[in-house]
C-alpha cells in the first residue's frame, strides 16, 4: 500500500487516553500504527495500522516498530500484565522504556516523542514522589538510543475520557462537601485535551524540539482545590469546597480512590505526586508554535458535552497461561560491571550464598542447570540466547527442571540500565509448576529474598573495593 509522502508513526499506548484521540484527530495527515498486547479482531479504521506487540520483549518490539519513522509513547506500567508480578511500577516502567528505546534505534526511528509530568521546582529530586522520580527515569532512558526524544512535560490534562479529569468530576458529582488535604492547595496549570493534541502534532518531526524537555500547561495558574471549585460551577453543582490540615496521604487515597471511583494503582502515585507544585518554567515553556490555550472551565464545558469517543477495533480474547509470574528488580551498579558479568557472577554466588545446597552446572551448549545437592534431576535449567546477547545484556530461556510447568517459552534477563547505573534483572512469563497458593507463599517469596541479598551482596564488594584502596 503507497502512503505517500505521509509520516509512519507508531504509538505505544495506543488504546489509551491520548492515543487514542490522537490518532482520532489526525488520522488524515499521518499513517499511524497502533501498537496493542492483543490481536485486533475487527478494525473500524482502515486509515489506522494496528500491529500486535510484546512490549516487554525486546525482539516484538523491535519487530513491531519496523518502518516507523517516529513514535509517540504513552505507556505507564499501572496494570499488571500477570497474574503475579513482582517488581514496582518505577522498575517495569524502567525496563518497559529501555525495551522501546532499543528497538527505535534498531530501526532507525527519528524520534520519540514522551508525554511525561511537570517536575517539581525547588526541590530536591530525592524527595520528588516515586511517580515523578519514575518519569525522570523513563525520560532519560528513551533518551539512551539514536531516536531523538521529545520530553513534554504536562499537568493534569482535561478532557473526556481523561482518568485525573474523571477523577475530579466524579468527586464533584458525589460530593456536597468536599473536605480537601492540604496538597490541594497546590498550584498547578492543567490543559485541554485540545490543545495537548496541537502541541504533540506540532513536535511530531520538529527538529527544533529533537533532545529537549518541553512544560506544557494553560497559562492559568491554580490549585487544585480551585479545580473543584471551577468545575462544579461548570456543572451546575452547589459544593462546599475547604481545606484541612489533618488528612494523611493514606486517607486522602482511600478517599479519592471510593469517591473518585478511580483504581488505587492509579491514585496512589497521583496523590503522592499532587503535593509539589507543579507549575511550567519560563525556560521550559512551550513555544515552537502559537497557541491560543483553552480556559479551564472552556476545558471542562468541552470535556463534559463530549457524549462519542472515538472508536477503537475489537480485540481477540487473549490466549495466555493462567499462572504467568513476572518478576522484576533492580540491582545496583555501583562497580559500573557489565550485565555479561553480574549474569556470571550470579550464577557463581547462587551455590556459595547457599552453601552446596545449590550446585550450579553448565554444559558446552551453555545450559545452565540449577540442582539441589540430593535431588538428581535439575530444579531449573536456563539456556544461553547467544545471538540475542551482548555484553549489556544477558538473555537466558527458562528452558526446562522440575519447578519450570512451561518450558517453550519463559526468559530470564540481565540488563544495564540508565547507561549502567543500574543491572535489571527480570524473569518474564514464568509458569511454575507447583501448585499456585504453595509457589505464591514459597518459591516466590525466595526468589525475591535471593535477588535481594544478591544486591547486597554487590554492594558488599564495592565496600571492600573501596577498603582495599
Amino acid at each position: 500500500m503507497n502512503q505517500g509522502k505521509k509520516k509512519v508513526v507508531a504509538i505505544a499506548g495506543a488504546t489509551g487516553y491520548i492515543g487514542k484521540w490522537f490518532m482520532d484527530r489526525f488520522k488524515d495527515q499521518y499513517h499511524f500504527i497502533g501498537l496493542s498486547r492483543r490481536e485486533v479482531n475487527e478494525n473500524p479504521e482502515p486509515k489506522i495500522e494496528w500491529r500486535q506487540v510484546e512490549l516487554y520483549s525486546i525482539s516484538s518490539t523491535t519487530e513491531a516498530l519496523k518502518g516507523v519513522d517516529y513514535a509517540i509513547y504513552l505507556v505507564h506500567s499501572m496494570n499488571a500484565s500477570t497474574r503475579l508480578n513482582q517488581g514496582s511500577f518505577e522498575d517495569t516502567d524502567l525496563l518497559l522504556a529501555d525495551n522501546f528505546s532499543r528497538a527505535a534505534t534498531s530501526n532507525g526511528v527519528k524520534q520519540i516523542i514522551y508525554l511525561g509530568g511537570i517536575l517539581p521546582k525547588g526541590e530536591p529530586e530525592e524527595e520528588w514522589s516515586q511517580h515523578l522520580k519514575s518519569r525522570l527515569e523513563v525520560e532519560r532512558t528513551l533518551s539512551t538510543g539514536t531516536a531523538a526524544l521529545t520530553a513534554l512535560r504536562a499537568s493534569i490534562i482535561v478532557g473526556p475520557g481523561g482518568s485525573s479529569f474523571d477523577m475530579i468530576k466524579n468527586l464533584v458529582k458525589k460530593l456536597p462537601v468536599l473536605i480537601c488535604p492540604q496538597w490541594t492547595e497546590s498550584k498547578t496549570q492543567p490543559i485541554s485535551l485540545d490543545d495537548t493534541l496541537t502541541i504533540i502534532d506540532a513536535c511530531l518531526g520538529n527538529e527544533e524540539v529533537y533532545d529537549k524537555a518541553i512544560e506544557i500547561g494553560s497559562p492559568e495558574v491554580m490549585s487544585y482545590k480551585e479545580m473543584l471549585v471551577k468545575t462544579s460551577m461548570v456543572m451546575g453543582k452547589k459544593r462546599w469546597v475547604f481545606s484541612v490540615p489533618f488528612f494523611s496521604p493514606g486517607l486522602s487515597k482511600l478517599w479519592v480512590g471510593y469517591f473518585g471511583e478511580s483504581p488505587s494503582q492509579l491514585v496512589s502515585p497521583l496523590v503522592e505526586s499532587l503535593k509539589h507544585t507543579m507549575t511550567v518554567s519560563d525556560d521550559l515553556a512551550f513555544d515552537a508554535v502559537y497557541i491560543d490555550y483553552q480556559g479551564y472551565e472552556e476545558a471542562v464545558k468541552i470535556a463534559l458535552e463530549t457524549v462519542e469517543e472515538p472508536v477503537l477495533p475489537s480485540f481477540k480474547p487473549a490466549e495466555k497461561q493462567k499462572n504467568t509470574v513476572r518478576s522484576i528488580q533492580r540491582l545496583p551498579n555501583t562497580l559500573g560491571k557489565s550485565a555479561y558479568w553480574a549474569a556470571n557472577r550470579y550464577k557463581v554466588w547462587l551455590p556459595i550464598f547457599f552453601k552446596s545446597i545449590i550446585i550450579a552446572k553448565e554444559d558446552e551448549d551453555k545450559i545452565i542447570s540449577f540442582y539441589i545437592s540430593f535431588i538428581k534431576v535439575p530444579m531449573l535449567q536456563l539456556s544461553w540466547v547467544k545471538d540475542r546477547s551482548n555484553k549489556k545484556r544477558q538473555l537466558f530461556y527458562i528452558s526446562g527442571g522440575w519447578l519450570v510447568s512451561r518450558s517453550n517459552y519463559g526468559w530470564l534477563e540481565f540488563r544495564e540500565v540508565l547507561e549502567g547505573k543500574y543491572i535489571i534483572t527480570a524473569i518474564h512469563e514464568f509458569v511454575p509448576k507447583i501448585p499456585w497458593f504453595f509457589y505464591v507463599n514459597t518459591q516466590a517469596r525466595l526468589h525475591l529474598w535471593v535477588m535481594n541479598r544478591y544486591g547486597k551482596y554487590l554492594n558488599t564488594i564495592r565496600k571492600r573495593k573501596r577498603h582495599i584502596n
